[in-house]
């Protein structure tokens, strides 16, 4: 999963795909780099970034998933608010992905439940100016596999196929460092809900802790494709990252060296 952030402050590149021009080029840059979904966002969600309308929102991405869709890539929409993701919908995405898990925006299972997409749920406890302050575990692996447990309860209620929902456990959403660590350690206890799962760890701070100090962000990248082939391992259904050429290098060497393994 390429990430295509259509803002003026992603952490990251917030601003270099602001243009509608400029985000569809970069989508099929990703594309071509192996992408196989490009998840497309108006609302950065990096820790202390302010909300922004959904009117502002859907005037960002729509016409992006418009043309992309009608290109023939596969898009999901980055979104909490569920007129944005009704809107994608309708634009020709096929994923929704919200961070939020369905938490933020009370009609967002039922729009995900019409559409009949898949829904990506990732583990959330509070919008970006407040996460932080949230990251508090007796045991961040159980609880966070607890909490994405019901929230899998409250979207099948709600009417949302299970076999449509991907769980993702939140990396850098309301987790310290080594909060991440353990859960990227034990991300086969997330498999074991028998559900799909995504990681996103693309350049996130967590990483900084395995490089030398001091450097800069797209030096995350090597960081976030050595994750790629630990999450691959686990089972991921997807990665989502920023760098998309490095994280398929990565998968392509595990790729050989499994079929090399499987003909033994």
């Amino acid at each position: 999963m390429g990430v295509l952030n259509v803002t003026p402050d992603s952490f990251s590149d917030g601003g270099k795909w602001a243009s509608t021009d400029a985000a569809i080029a970069h989508a099929l840059a990703l594309t071509g780099e192996g992408a196989d979904l490009i998840d497309v966002g108006g609302e950065s969600t990096r820790p202390g970034a302010g909300r922004v309308s959904p009117a502002e929102e859907q005037s960002r991405i729509i016409p992006v998933i418009t043309e992309l869709a009608r290109q023939g890539l596969r898009i999901s929409v980055d979104t909490l608010n569920s007129g944005t993701a009704a809107a994608a919908a309708a634009a020709g995405a096929s994923v929704i992905n919200d961070v939020s898990g369905g938490l933020a925006d009370p009609v967002m299972a039922s729009v995900a439940a019409d559409s009949g997409l898949t829904y990506v749920a990732m583990h959330w406890r509070g919008h970006a100016r407040k996460m932080d302050a949230l990251a508090r575990y007796g045991d961040v692996v159980a609880d966070v596999r607890a909490e994405l447990s019901a929230r899998v309860e409250a979207l099948t209620e709600a009417g949302v196929l299970r076999g449509n929902i991907v769980l993702d456990p939140g990396l850098g959403f309301s987790k310290l460092p080594e909060h991440n660590w353990q859960l990227l350690a034990h991300l086969t206890s997330f498999a074991d809900l028998g559900l799909p799962v995504m990681v996103g760890a693309s350049r996130k701070r967590f990483l900084a802790g395995a490089l030398p100090a001091d450097v800069g962000l797209s030096e995350r990248d090597l960081p976030t494709a050595v994750v790629s082939v630990l999450a691959a391992q686990a089972g991921a259904w997807a990665v989502r990252v920023h760098d998309v050429a490095a994280t398929r290098t990565a998968l392509n060497v595990l790729a050989l060296v499994d079929s090399a393994t499987m003909e033994l």
